[in-house]
């Protein structure tokens, strides 16, 4: 996966006001406050919070037990042929915090700001135990952050900035001192853990219980301490999961609030692989928190020096492993009376831009007597409102589960950076200073609802990003906006993976020139397209002196089009002088983007660029070398003078970025046909690829770990089991993505097959339910296969045109398309062109629990 690890509304989402409304303020602010509720109190304490020795929180005036293994509200039974009206019922978000996926499990809604988390600790203050800051079978927690990505693969990860933990005991020394965690740690039992959409909730071995629920760019925290014992929170305001360059803290009593920043960034800054190259701060993420209650006491901390009694504190961690950064960085504490109330209720805000956009952010999104409770309703509100972008109906309760949970992990990015006022951190920095990658702040432009981030470019532009633009395609164009602004800014130079305002590197390819063309192809206009195109073609036409550099290489590159000139002149990326991850895998990539630009060139009348870009899309074949063994062609490395990289291993990655020969050879989404004859014919590559999913002896080879097959973590080959489509084999397809539905992914923590990488694995498996899969980026056509569910109706925000998928005989044992029925009229492909995305309509699915090997199989009918 990327980032090197194996394995709304149009201004963004915010919290309804009273009764309910999710509305925008007038000026383009996105988001109504969040009301108090009338009382608000139930025996003495605040609604929703923990009470004595059991879990309870108050719905419709009612107690309900929200103990792991309870029933949630609205569970339908397990044969319900119904259609899905609660869908966050049906949303675990532990999913995928187990096996590598990389989830989190922590409080957020759609495409926010603030991701408020735990992070757990194996004993490291410095190293978390997963990528994400939470690992499910690490149950101790050294705080609770503010800020998360889901499912990146770098460990660690991006973000978890500011973790604010609740203890239990005299704080008496520095917590930065208790490098191990020993000390101002906590564990906790997972019986006594709930997290659900826009709410996270557990008991601390400590005796703590700590409820979080946010809205978009704000959250409340309601703690209940132990009764007559010492009570603090830490705010370890330097301890982001990658470190830090500096921070601070104030502590105003009077006011009952805290207040700080941390200036991080360094996402993926620790790798061997481009290390150095990264170690530099991006952004500032600022907070305030304030409190329902006076402090009892307090104090800061620099470093091992504890000062009782202060109230400011700074210091950095640095960007260093190990023992260059333990035991360094600040940050404070608060204190609490616990002999009469134990009871404590934080409100906070954040913002990227200032300590002032940080506290009108919280003004703005949650009133101020609102409580963990109030603004999980709304939240949960707002998520329900966003999945039922598509309403299923049938399927098991498992089924169920999975799906939505993994709907849920594909809205959760791209993620807003901009506070209400429309500001946001530009990218850039200062250009003589290579750890300093903060750029000046900005404002969104005229007619863009918000600026977001968060683009896993490699990963994503292969499901993730279709999705959204199906499902949220004012989102989608905010987004692309986003990226142009950025470019803007940054010298007309488009990263390849961005986190925050930081432009990375990170990974390979030109997956923003893919992400835009797919955008417009599928029906998103709300952007400046054709200032976007010009300057992404700009890029892949016009070298940039960072393409000759080698800074960060392998995995962080600095040139977004590495040595373009020889990529032109030699039309491949050669091994030896291409300043990349890995020529052939550049030289794919670079393919595949240049394919979607000349679809996007075209539908803009700009056909000089259409044909010439289309030429530089059939550059994959100058990387496969037919006699690469003996028998069988390969895609292949090759030097500048034009020789074949040797020894060549088709188990091998010399060439390739994450991925080997063998998988990468099937990635050539955008001309299928031209694939299958240089393997020798549609029949000669429909054995080959038989031969990618089963083993020699016919078993299934889907879960990754063989360099020879299909791995199912890892973005290069997921398109691949649509493949037999286009070579005239679609019962294969139906059998094969049925199987990985099936056996890959599931329920539970390990129920994810590798990192989600910002969604896209789970839009996988959305997809793959839904019967439909983006056929190449830069175009709207989707591909079949056999639908999970009876019936499913896909209804995009703020667009007319529903598409209604309808398969009444979907079942375990029916995997097989019968026949297909597009817009009323018997469809005899295995594909349906753009109108479907673009318009709605009817896609009805006849099933049968044997292959059809006479249906879609006309050459004249295959994909192209």
């Amino acid at each position: 996966m990327s980032a090197f690890s194996r394995g709304s509304s149009r201004s963004g989402p915010a919290v309804p006001g009273a009764g309910g409304r999710f509305g925008r303020r007038p000026g383009g602010r996105p988001g109504e406050r969040l009301d108090a509720r009338p009382g608000g109190r139930f025996g003495g304490r605040p609604a929703g919070r923990f009470g004595g020795g059991v879990v309870v929180a108050v719905a419709a005036g009612l107690l309900a037990p929200f103990l792991v293994g309870a029933p949630a509200a609205g569970t339908a039974s397990a044969a319900s042929a119904a259609e899905v009206r609660s869908p966050s019922a049906y949303v675990d978000p532990l999913i995928g915090s187990a096996n590598g996926g990389n989830t989190y499990p922590g409080a957020n809604l759609p495409f926010g700001m603030i991701a408020w988390s735990p992070t757990s600790t194996a004993g490291d203050q410095t190293n978390t135990a997963a990528a994400n800051g939470y690992a499910y079978g690490t149950t101790r927690v050294r705080g609770f952050s503010l800020t998360h990505v889901n499912g990146a693969g770098c460990h660690p990860g991006a973000a978890g900035d500011v973790p604010v933990m609740p203890f239990v005991g005299d704080v008496d020394s520095s917590p930065t001192a208790d490098t191990k965690d020993q000390k101002y740690a906590s564990g906790f039992s997972h019986d006594n853990e709930k997290a659900e959409p826009g709410r996270y909730r557990v008991g601390l071995d400590s005796g703590v219980r700590t409820d979080l629920a946010v809205s978009g760019r704000a959250g409340v925290a309601d703690f209940t301490f132990p009764a007559d014992k010492p009570a603090s929170l830490l705010f370890r305001v330097s301890n982001s999961l990658n470190g830090s360059r500096d921070a601070h803290v104030d502590i105003d009593a009077g006011n009952r609030k805290v207040t700080g920043w941390v200036e991080t960034g360094a996402f993926c800054g620790r790798r061997a692989n481009g290390g150095e190259n990264n170690r530099k701060s991006y952004y500032r993420l600022y907070f305030t928190a304030s409190f329902d209650r006076a402090f009892s006491g307090g104090g800061t901390w620099h470093d091992d020096q504890l000062s009782a009694g202060s109230t400011t504190a700074d210091g950095g961690e640095g960007y260093l492993t190990g023992a260059g950064r333990a035991g360094r960085g600040s940050g404070g504490y608060v204190s609490f009376d616990t002999r009469r109330d134990n009871d404590v209720r934080m409100r906070l805000g954040i913002s990227y831009v200032s300590l002032a956009g940080a506290e009108a952010n919280l003004r703005g999104e949650i009133a101020p007597r609102a409580s963990a409770a109030d603004v999980a309703a709304a939240g949960r509100a707002v998520w329900d409102k966003k999945l039922r972008g598509v309403r299923i109906s049938g399927g098991s309760e498992a089924q169920r589960t999975t799906f939505y949970t993994a709907l849920y992990h594909a809205l959760q990015q791209p993620n807003l950076i901009s506070d209400r006022d429309g500001r946001y951190p530009g990218m850039g920095g200062d250009p003589d200073d290579k750890a300093d990658g903060m750029g000046e702040t900005q404002r969104v432009v005229r007619g863009q609802g918000a600026q977001y981030s968060n683009f896993s470019g490699w990963d994503q532009y292969r499901a993730q990003v279709q999705l959204l633009a199906l499902l949220e395609p004012r989102v989608a164009g905010d987004f692309a906006q986003s990226l142009f602004n950025f470019a803007r800014q940054n010298g007309g130079v488009w990263d390849r993976w961005v986190h925050i305002s930081g432009a990375t590197h990170v990974m390979t390819g030109d997956p923003t020139a893919a992400t835009l063309a797919t955008f417009y192809a599928m029906g998103v206009r709300d952007f400046d397209a054709e200032g976007a195109f010009a300057s992404l073609y700009r890029q892949a036409t016009v070298p940039h002196p960072d393409g000759l550099s080698d800074a960060g290489c392998p995995g962080q590159c600095e040139g977004q089009r590495p040595n373009l000139a020889q990529y032109l002149d030699s039309r491949y990326a050669a091994q030896d002088v291409c300043h990349c991850w890995g020529g052939a895998a550049e030289t794919l990539e670079d393919a595949v983007a240049d394919s979607a630009l000349a679809r996007w060139a075209k539908l803009l009348g700009r056909d000089k660029e259409a044909e010439e870009l289309t030429e530089r899309g059939g550059y994959w074949r100058n990387v496969f070398n037919p006699q690469a063994t003996p028998g069988a062609g390969y895609l292949q490395a090759r030097n500048l003078d034009g020789s074949w990289v040797t020894p060549f291993d088709p188990a091998s990655d010399r060439g390739f970025a994450q991925g080997t020969s063998a998988t990468y050879t099937w990635m050539v989404p955008q001309d299928v046909q031209g694939l299958a004859g240089a393997m020798g014919g549609r029949e000669a590559a429909a054995a080959r690829l038989d031969g990618f999913f089963h083993k020699p002896d016919g078993s299934w080879s889907l879960r990754g770990g063989d360099p020879l097959r299909y791995d199912a973590t890892n973005e290069p080959g997921i398109h691949a089991p649509w493949l037999y489509n286009a070579l005239g084999r679609p019962w294969k397809t139906q059998e094969t993505v049925r199987e990985l539905v099936d056996a890959v992914y599931g329920t539970g923590p390990a129920g994810l097959p590798g990192n989600d990488d910002l969604g896209t694995m789970s839009a996988w498996y959305v997809f793959a339910a839904l019967g439909v899969y983006p056929q190449t980026p830069g175009r709207a056509e989707l591909l079949l296969t056999s639908p999970l569910f009876p019936r499913a109706v896909i209804a995009p925000a703020g667009r007319r045109g529903a598409i209604t998928v309808s398969a009444p005989d979907a079942s375990a044992a029916n995997r097989y398309v019968d026949s297909v029925r597009f817009n009323g009229r018997t469809r005899d492909a295995s594909w349906v062109d753009g109108s479907l995305v673009r318009d709605g309509g009817p896609l009805a699915f006849g099933l049968t629990d044997r292959p059809n090997t006479a249906w879609a199989t006309a050459p004249e009918r295959l994909p192209r």
